[in-house]
């Protein structure tokens, strides 16, 4: 009785440990918007609304690919506006791509991070 006490509570830590991590929500704005806004206005989209797309970034995003776009499943964002467009990055999050599968975002969030994620250079 004692081996299988120890092994659901194994177990139960184990599935505890692989949902956690999802990244602090707090704090995470810090002095960043600046260099975001001055990184938008040089690609030309200097309409993009950081906070907002931050927002979508964290609900849709960051249990993958990190809270500071470092990756944690899935791959680091933070230089990915060097390698795709914003189109690009659009066609990623409605179609998926290599283990990432197609999400659920709408067309409008979809558009407002993929604008976001290509000025990170």
């Amino acid at each position: 009785m004692k081996k299988l006490l120890w092994a659901a509570l194994l177990s139960l830590v184990f599935i505890l440990g692989a949902c956690g991590g999802g990244g602090d929500e707090e704090g995470e704005n810090g002095g960043d918007t600046e260099t975001e806004e001055s990184a938008n206005e040089e690609n030309g989209s200097g309409d993009v609304d950081v906070a907002a797309a931050e927002q979508v970034y964290e609900q849709s995003c960051a249990s993958c690919h990190g809270g500071d776009l470092e990756g944690n499943v899935g791959p680091a964002l933070n230089e990915i506006g060097s390698k795709y467009s914003a189109e690009e990055i659009q066609d990623i999050i409605h179609n998926g791509k290599g283990s990432m599968q197609a999400q659920n975002v709408e067309e409008g969030d979809a558009e407002l991070v993929a604008n976001w994620l290509s000025s990170m250079e």
